[in-house]
């Protein structure tokens, strides 16, 4: 029972962190009121927790850990570069859907600590490029696809399943629409994205 217990007071602490991480940032967020959101005292908080880095890392590193090794295993599979991108696509739009707050974590992050990105470039399951940038090559040398790296090709697809969750109020009042209407567009476009990728590189 009590580990049970510690284990839930744990998911409390991660959950109320990311909820006020996301709405105040990393400099703005206080220990006490993430204690607070979490129904535990400040002491308890920092048994868990040292400090507020380490809490947002733990935050930023759950969530990675999530993400990195479905990432990784479509960048190492056996499929073609297409199918690569349609499964890229689709995975990395789907589970920002569920943790929207990442990709402005990861940008907060590297803006105010560039060496925190190396340590989870260390950890196993980090998505390794390699395969998929030989694989483009082979492509590109067999005429399947048009001439591009596999790092442009791979930019190029992350930065279109990124953009709309980091400009997600910009786009928002560009488009002039409300967020039911948003996440409708948002669902689309793990397709559209993929397709306009795709036909980008086709022969």
């Amino acid at each position: 029972m009590k580990k049970k217990k510690d284990e839930n007071t744990e998911v409390k602490i991660l959950d109320a962190a990311k909820n006020i991480f996301q709405s105040k940032g990393m400099d703005g967020a206080r220990m006490q009121e993430i204690a607070d959101r979490a129904g535990i005292n400040k002491a308890m908080l920092h048994y868990y927790y040292r400090s507020k880095q380490l809490l947002f890392e733990a935050v930023f590193t759950n969530a990675f850990s999530l993400l990195a090794p479905q990432l990784n295993a479509i960048l190492n599979d056996d499929s073609s570069i297409e199918e690569k991108i349609k499964k890229f696509t689709s995975n990395y739009i789907t589970f920002m859907m569920k943790h929207p707050y990442l990709p402005n974590f990861i940008i907060q992050e590297l803006n105010r600590n560039e060496d925190f990105i190396l340590k989870m470039k260390n950890n196993t399951g980090f998505p390794n490029l390699e395969k998929f940038k030989k694989q483009v090559y082979e492509e590109v040398k067999k005429d399947i696809i048009t001439s591009i790296s596999g790092e442009q090709l791979f930019i190029n697809t992350l930065s279109l399943c990124v953009f709309p969750f980091v400009g997600r109020p910009l786009i928002k009042a560009l488009i002039n629409t409300d967020e039911v209407t948003f996440n409708q567009i948002i669902e689309a476009r793990k397709i559209e994205v993929a397709n306009f990728i795709i036909n980008s590189i086709k022969k």
